[in-house]
């Protein structure tokens, strides 16, 4: 994949030490990684050194997100989750709700039903972070993880994985210039979710063209799709679509076959139907944050923590994004893809 961590922006001092902690954060997976699928017996130190084991005090992790129901990145998410706790010897708890609210009642849950440690998303941060502040003061190791980036150090979690929103999304809209874009519009699948938000607005910070925002309600995927069609049927100078999701993507598509458009689709995430949908030109390219390791190392990095006081990144967020997958480097993806972990 072609990283563009390290482009020229602003904060490009800030990206290229983050460049680095990602570059660690994946030095450390390989080594953990690199044990037996048992796991590894902890040392003789009593380090966490591999996996837990049978013999090795069973963790409780409670998985927190808001997932909506039906996204299939949200799979890649919890399939990382799932592989991680299992080397880990955790028991994972997943939970998701859309709503904001119903996720702060799932951390109180995990605080009063005593977890060991807890993974969570702030796609709403100033809804959570009463319930996230109860879970700190209980003495509970709070993670984050996807979104959340300008919000997880305020609200004292411990450590974040997952990319700038802003940062990627001036990266699409650089690119998109360079591409020969004129007007583009992006679809926000749920108004007031910071992380989409944040990526339209860097759209637009990083586009020297027209960028028009279109709110979409993805809870009701035939309403998306015949939003789009119309959108696209009305306006015709509409050269370029960038969706938030795969899922919109993929009913972006549907809505520009039936609009008569011309309009070329991006899009960030991925899926593996999205795969296909690149192979074949109907989806240009995509930006991933790779859903499945952000999973993994939510949960691998609270066992570290619990097991030998370990922390990933030094105090700063731990980047697993963003890069391009496009028809230059799809086929080296496709393969996971297949496997249900990209």
């Amino acid at each position: 994949m072609y990283s563009i961590l390290g482009r020229r922006t602003a904060r490009g001092h800030r990206s290229a030490v983050r460049t680095g902690l990602a570059a660690a954060a994946a030095a450390a997976v390989l080594v953990v990684a690199g044990c037996s699928s048992t796991g590894g017996a902890p040392d003789s130190n009593g380090g966490g050194g591999g996996g837990g084991t049978v013999d090795t005090p069973r963790k409780v992790v409670a998985m927190i997100t808001h997932e909506v129901p039906g996204d299939t990145f949200w799979d890649l998410v919890r399939k990382g989750a799932e592989a991680a706790a299992r080397k880990d010897n955790i028991e994972l708890r997943y939970s998701s709700d859309p709503e904001a609210p119903n996720q702060a009642n799932l951390v109180q849950s995990a605080i009063d039903s005593k977890v060991d440690g807890i993974a969570l998303t702030l796609a709403k941060p100033d809804a959570m972070a009463p319930a996230v502040k109860k879970a700190v003061a209980a003495g509970i190791p709070v993670v984050a993880f996807n979104s959340g980036y300008d919000a997880w150090k305020a609200q004292g979690v411990q450590q974040y994985f997952g990319q700038d929103e802003t940062i990627a999304g001036e990266a699409v809209g650089e690119r998109l210039g360079r591409e020969g874009a004129k007007k583009v519009l992006c679809v926000i699948q749920e108004q007031g979710q910071v992380a989409l938000e944040s990526r339209c607005a860097g759209v637009r910070q990083g586009f020297s063209g027209t960028t028009e925002l279109l709110n979409v309600n993805s809870k009701d995927m035939p309403s998306v799709e015949a939003t789009l069609t119309a959108k696209l049927q009305q306006d015709p100078s509409i050269d370029h679509v960038v969706t938030l999701g795969a899922p919109i993507a993929q009913t972006a598509v549907q809505s520009k076959g039936n609009s008569g458009s011309d309009a070329t689709i991006v899009t960030f995430d991925t899926n593996s139907a999205l795969v296909d949908l690149i192979k074949n030109g109907q989806v240009k390219w995509a930006v991933d944050q790779q859903p499945y390791l952000q999973g993994y190392l939510a949960v691998d990095s609270l066992w570290l923590f619990m097991s030998n006081g370990d922390t990933i990144g030094g105090g700063n967020a731990v980047l697993t994004g963003p890069a391009f997958i496009d028809e230059s480097n799809i086929d080296s993806i496709a393969e996971y893809a297949k496997n249900g972990t990209r």
